[in-house]
């Protein structure tokens, strides 16, 4: 079961700081329910996935399913 992350309301860059610091106390496979209301979210999540080598999926326009995977 996912955790979940809720950051609907806050400005990009602050969801993805609060998702690094949920990942980096997760364990490898955990996944993590981010729930993000800012448009920028979908676009800094794919270098974030990228630079640091974890999965997303996108599961709706403010919703994102990301796999700790390294």
């Amino acid at each position: 079961m996912a955790t979940e992350l809720d950051c609907r309301g806050k400005r990009c860059p602050l969801p993805i700081i609060e998702l690094s610091k949920k990942i980096k106390e997760s364990e490898l496979g955990q996944e993590v329910l981010l729930l993000s209301d800012d448009p920028a979210t979908a676009a800094d999540l794919t270098a974030w996935a990228r630079m640091t080598g974890n999965e997303f999926k996108v599961i709706s326009t403010d919703n994102f399913l990301i796999t700790k995977s390294n």
